[in-house]
């Protein structure tokens, strides 16, 4: 192993090696959550018609301007539901019937809502009288007041999500451009594990590192294939991470680094592209291995067998990737100042990042920060437990009682 690592220096190298897919065209009904790869620019009007805003009767603005002095009654002349398709023309001092969304007879300025009206609603009653005037465009949806032809409907770079999608659709495109989500490949090594649908027999552990990275990956917006498990042997690893290599825009590789194992993997990945299995700075998962694999230079990770390392890890390295690879400007969780509620302890010269609850105090808004569980790197249910990780720098070997600390942020924010 090389040098001890800084968590910035490891952090650069991952950056640097990332794999963006390149932009591809899909159904407006699949855009959800991804990065919009163009201008859409709208070749339509939205709304494509002057529309009725509310229920109630289209008139001439001018016809009712002194009803708030004396009501004015007017003939209703004819009635037009949304969706009509029926010309209909007003003439001076007449009133239609008109429904929510409904188009405008012509030469009709604005609608006076049935509240402005003696009537209750639906009727076939021959006359209304408006007791209130109506200015004109009032209660109007007018053509291309949301989006008129050459406006651009939705910007390169956002995030599409419903409204974008509902946008989308009024202004008739049915694919957009969007930035695809990474590929993610996660592959289990060890001899001693066993799927989840087996009981371990002495020796033997559950496969969990799969599942519970294939989550963390699919939760920062990843597109993930679950390898499973896969033999200890170096030449059996080489054989899958270099099956993957041409399917995937990130590998990870649970249980293949440390120890005598760790470097003969290495050795073997080393043919398909350099790897690096440099101590990172961090607690826990100091021990771990990157690689630019392949003739695209596929970003792999090697990460430690314990789920709890793995999973910190993920969460601090692999993660940002996967952002940076789905062009997310917020490649790192959000972060805040708590008060911790207990004492902590860190190992020197190493940053650690400790399980824990962040609280909210009602009354000072402050966060507080309650460390979970003891300084056991291997204890997973503390991490199920946790909905953020607090973060003691380098220097730190103890932080107590109300000590003002980092904290990040697991749950989404």
């Amino acid at each position: 192993m090389g040098p001890v690592r800084t968590v910035e220096a490891q952090m650069r190298r991952v950056l640097d090696a990332a794999v963006r897919p390149a932009p591809i065209r899909v159904a407006i009904s699949e855009a959800q959550g991804l990065l919009c790869a163009e201008e859409v620019v709208a070749d339509r009007a939205l709304p494509g018609f002057d529309q009725a805003a509310v229920d109630g009767f289209a008139v001439r603005a001018v016809d009712v301007r002194s009803a708030d002095v004396e009501p004015v009654e007017l003939p209703v002349v004819g009635e037009v539901a949304a969706g009509s398709r029926q010309a209909h023309r007003l003439s001076p001092k007449q009133a239609v019937r008109v429904a929510t969304g409904a188009p405008l007879p012509t030469l009709a300025d604005a609608v006076a809502p049935h509240d402005h009206t003696d009537d209750a609603g639906p009727s076939s009653r021959a006359r209304v009288t408006v007791k209130h005037p109506v200015a004109s465009a009032e209660f109007v949806r007018r053509t291309g007041e949301d989006v008129a032809p050459g406006d651009v409907a939705v910007r390169r770079g956002v995030v599409v999500g419903p409204a974008q999608v509902g946008l989308l659709a009024a202004v008739g495109r049915t694919k957009v451009l969007v930035h695809p989500r990474p590929r993610v490949s996660v592959i289990a090594v060890g001899d001693e594990l066993v799927d989840v649908d087996r009981t371990p027999a002495a020796g033997q552990v559950v496969d969990v590192n799969s599942y519970a990275l294939a989550a963390a990956a699919r939760d920062a917006g990843a597109e993930v294939t679950r390898v499973g498990i896969v033999g200890a042997d170096a030449a059996t690893v080489r054989e899958a991470v270099e099956a993957r290599l041409g399917l995937a825009e990130v590998v990870l590789v649970a249980g293949a680094v440390g120890g005598a194992h760790g470097e003969a993997v290495a050795a073997e990945l080393g043919e398909l592209g350099p790897v690096d299995t440099s101590r990172v700075a961090m607690h826990p998962g100091s021990v771990q291995g990157f690689g630019r694999l392949g003739d695209d230079e596929i970003p792999t990770f090697l990460l430690p067998a314990n789920p709890t390392s793995a999973l910190v890890v993920f969460e601090i390295l692999v993660r940002p990737l996967i952002r940076l690879a789905l062009g997310r400007p917020e490649l790192h969780r959000r972060e805040v100042t708590a008060r911790l509620l207990s004492p902590v302890a860190s190992r020197p010269g190493r940053r650690s990042y400790v399980r824990g609850r962040l609280l909210r105090d009602r009354s000072s808004g402050e966060y507080l920060a309650q460390p979970l569980g003891t300084a056991g790197s291997h204890l997973l249910s503390s991490l199920a437990e946790a909905n953020a990780l607090i973060v003691l720098d380098e220097e730190t070997t103890e932080a107590g009682l109300d000590t003002p600390v980092r904290v990040a942020f697991l749950s989404p924010r």
